[in-house]
C-alpha cells in the first residue's frame, strides 16, 4: 500500500489554511505522496510549502481511499497564492451552504484529525512544557489590577507586612503572626491569601482587558471563585461565556442550558473576540468549541500550571494501563476539565469521598451483571464513554482536585491500597493501582495553607473566621479545619458585609455534599460574647482571597471595641517591619 502525506496549517486564531485547486475543489494546505516530498517532513515540509521555517508535527494517521496518510499539521500565519485561513465552524457552513467544493481528501482528513482538535493549538509544547507557568516576584505585574479602582480590593500593609515576616518559603508554612490591636488580637496563618495561580489568572485577564481595548473579551467562566474579584473584572468590561455550572449566558444575563440558543454569548463569538481560560482549566469540549471558531487559545491560557501537573500525571497513568480514578467534586470547573482531559487517554472515573471509594471496591467484588448494574448506579454520570467495569477497574491510579484536603485523597489511596493487598496480595499491589510517588496530585499551595492553618488552630482563640468566595472549594476545605477544632466558633464569610455585629455574623454551610444541600445556605449565629474583654479571633483567607477584603474584616471588627482600647494600624506595621 501507498503512504500519503497531508499538511493542515493552522494560524494563531486556529483557523485552517486551504488551498483552491484548478478544478475548482478547495483541499487541504498540502498533499503529496511522501515519495514525491525530498527532506524529512518534521523538519523541512513548512518552509517547502510556505517558504519560512517551521516545525510540523504528526496529528494521526488515516486510511484514506484505501491509501495510508501521514496528516501532519503545522502553526503558522504565512499565506501563499490561491490559498486562504478559515475557521472549521465557517468551513463547514460554506461546504453545507454549496459555497465551497471540498475535495475528497479534504473532507476525510479533517473527520480524521477531529478527535485531535485540542492537540493543535499546543503543537509546539512538549511534555514537560507547561501552558503557562508562574511569574517569579520580578515578572510579577500586580499594578495592572491594583489602582484607584480596585486598590481597597486588592491592596493591603497590613498583609503585605504579615507575609513578608511569616512566608520568608513559599513552600512551607511558618509560625502564625499575632496582630495584637490591645482590645482585640489576630491569629493569622503564615500562608494564606491569593495563590500563584491565582495571581497569574488575574494578571493575565487584567492585562488583557487593558491592552484590547477596542476588543470584545470574555472569561470562559469565572476568573476565580471570588465575587469581589469578577465583579471588578465585569466593571472593566469583561464578560463571562458560562456559569460555573456550565450553563451558558446571555446577551441579558439569563442563563440557557441550550448549547445552541441564538441569544447565548457562545454563540456570538468572533474571530475578533477574545476568550480567556480561567486558573481552573477548560474541558476539551470547550477548547474545542473555541477553535472551531476561530479565536486564539494558546496565547489567552490561565489554566493553574499545578491544575495542568494533574492532567500530565493522569495522561501518564492512561498511557501505562491505568484507569484514571479523579477524587473531586464533579461539578467543579476544575474536576469538569480534568475528567476531560484524562477521558481523552483512556478510561477515567470521578469519585467525590469515602464512601464512594468503599463503593467502588464493592463494584469490584460484584460479578457478571451485577458488576454492571452496581456500577451504573453507583456512578451514573461520573465515568468516561465506552467504560466497561468488566475490564477498566483492573489498574488503578488516583489523581485530585487540587483543592480538597490532601489527608482525605491520600486516606483513599490507603483504602485502596488495603483492598489490593487483600484481593491480590501485596507482591501484586503495584499491578492494581499506581504505587511510584508520593501518591497524590495535590497542588503545593493547598497543601502549605492547609499545613499553615492547622500551626494557627493550635492557638486558644474566641472565633474563627475563614473568608472566601461561596463556591470556593478551597476555602470550604480551611473552613473544615476550623470547625473540626472550633465547632460552632468557626464561621465561613465571603466579607466584612457578614459581620452584623459583634454579637452576630452570618455563616454560609456550604453544600459539600449535593444530595445533603441545605435549605437554607446563610445562617445568623452568635460571633462575640462581649467586647468588655480582650478577644482572640484567627482569621484566614481562601486562595482566591483578595487582601484587601481580609485587611476590611479587621477595620470592622476592630470598629465593635472603643476607639481608645484599639493599637493603630501604625503601630502594628512598625512591629512586622522590625522583624522582617
Amino acid at each position: 500500500m501507498d503512504s500519503f502525506l497531508i499538511l493542515l496549517v493552522f494560524d494563531a486564531n486556529n483557523r485552517l489554511l486551504v488551498r483552491l485547486s484548478p478544478d475548482g475543489f478547495t483541499g487541504p494546505s498540502y498533499f503529496a505522496e511522501n515519495g514525491v516530498f525530498a527532506g524529512d517532513p518534521a523538519v523541512d515540509l513548512v518552509e517547502q510549502v510556505l517558504g519560512v521555517p517551521g516545525r510540523a508535527h504528526l496529528l494521526t494517521q488515516a486510511n484514506i481511499a484505501d491509501q495510508s496518510v501521514d496528516i501532519y499539521c503545522a502553526l503558522c500565519s504565512e499565506g501563499v497564492a490561491e490559498a486562504f485561513y478559515m475557521s472549521l465552524d465557517q468551513l463547514d457552513e460554506k461546504i453545507e451552504a454549496g459555497e465551497i467544493r471540498p475535495s475528497p481528501v479534504l473532507i476525510e482528513a479533517l473527520k480524521a484529525i477531529e478527535p485531535h482538535l485540542v492537540r493543535i493549538p499546543y503543537l509546539d509544547f512538549s511534555e514537560t512544557e507547561y501552558i503557562y507557568r508562574f511569574r517569579n516576584a520580578k515578572e510579577r505585574n500586580s499594578g495592572v489590577y491594583v489602582d484607584q479602582q480596585s486598590e481597597a480590593l486588592y491592596q493591603s500593609e497590613l498583609c503585605r507586612a504579615i507575609k513578608a515576616a511569616r512566608r520568608t518559603k513559599e513552600k512551607k508554612s511558618g509560625a502564625p503572626a499575632i496582630l495584637d490591636f490591645g482590645a482585640v488580637s489576630y491569629v493569622i496563618p503564615s500562608h494564606f491569601g491569593f495563590c500563584l495561580g491565582v495571581q497569574n489568572a488575574i494578571e493575565r485577564a487584567y492585562e488583557t482587558v487593558a491592552s484590547n481595548p477596542t476588543k470584545r473579551v470574555f472569561m470562559l467562566s469565572e476568573l476565580i471563585h471570588n465575587p469581589f474579584v469578577n465583579e471588578d473584572l465585569l466593571a472593566r468590561g469583561l464578560r463571562y461565556l458560562q456559569s460555573d455550572k456550565g450553563l451558558s449566558i446571555c446577551e441579558d444575563g439569563s442563563l440557557t442550558a441550550d448549547r445552541n440558543d441564538p441569544k447565548a454569548l457562545w454563540n456570538q463569538l468572533t474571530g475578533e473576540d477574545i476568550v480567556i481560560i480561567p486558573a481552573f482549566g477548560a474541558t476539551n469540549e470547550d477548547k474545542v468549541r473555541l477553535l472551531r471558531r476561530g479565536l486564539s487559545i494558546r496565547e489567552n491560557d490561565a489554566t493553574c500550571m499545578l491544575v495542568e501537573k494533574v492532567w500530565k500525571a493522569a495522561r501518564r497513568y492512561a498511557e501505562d494501563g491505568y484507569t484514571v480514578i479523579i477524587h473531586g467534586k464533579s461539578e467543579h470547573e476544575e474536576t469538569k476539565a480534568t475528567f476531560s482531559n484524562s477521558s481523552s487517554y483512556g478510561p477515567a472515573l470521578m469519585i467525590r469521598n469515602m464512601a464512594h471509594a468503599e463503593l467502588l471496591t464493592k463494584v469490584i467484588q460484584a460479578e457478571g451483571a451485577e458488576k454492571t448494574r452496581l456500577f451504573e448506579e453507583s456512578f451514573k454520570g461520573l465515568y468516561s464513554k465506552g467504560f466497561n467495569p468488566e475490564v477498566d477497574l483492573e489498574k488503578l491510579a488516583v489523581v485530585n482536585q487540587t483543592t480538597l484536603l490532601r489527608n482525605e485523597t491520600l486516606s483513599i489511596i490507603e483504602f485502596l491500597r488495603a483492598f489490593m493487598v487483600q484481593r491480590y496480595g501485596e507482591a501484586q499491589v503495584a499491578e492494581h493501582l499506581w504505587s511510584k510517588g508520593k501518591g497524590d496530585t495535590l497542588c503545593y499551595a493547598t497543601q502549605v495553607n492547609q499545613d499553615a492553618l492547622q500551626k494557627a488552630v493550635e492557638e486558644s482563640i474566641d472565633a474563627a473566621l475563614v473568608v472566601g468566595g461561596k463556591n470556593s472549594s478551597n476555602t470550604f476545605q480551611l473552613y473544615r479545619v476550623c470547625e473540626q477544632r472550633f465547632g460552632e466558633n468557626a464561621h465561613y464569610i465571603q466579607s466584612e458585609a457578614n459581620i452584623r455585629s459583634a454579637e452576630s455574623i452570618e455563616h454560609y454551610i456550604f453544600p459539600y455534599q449535593l444530595t445533603e444541600t441545605p435549605q437554607v445556605s446563610d445562617v445568623v449565629r452568635p460571633f462575640l460574647d462581649s467586647t468588655t474583654s480582650p478577644k482572640r479571633i484567627l482569621l484566614t483567607g481562601g486562595a482566591s482571597c483578595p487582601d484587601g477584603v481580609i485587611q476590611q474584616v479587621i477595620h470592622k471588627i476592630n470598629s465593635f471595641f472603643p476607639e481608645e482600647s484599639i493599637r493603630s494600624i501604625e503601630s502594628i506595621l512598625e512591629a512586622f517591619e522590625a522583624e522582617s
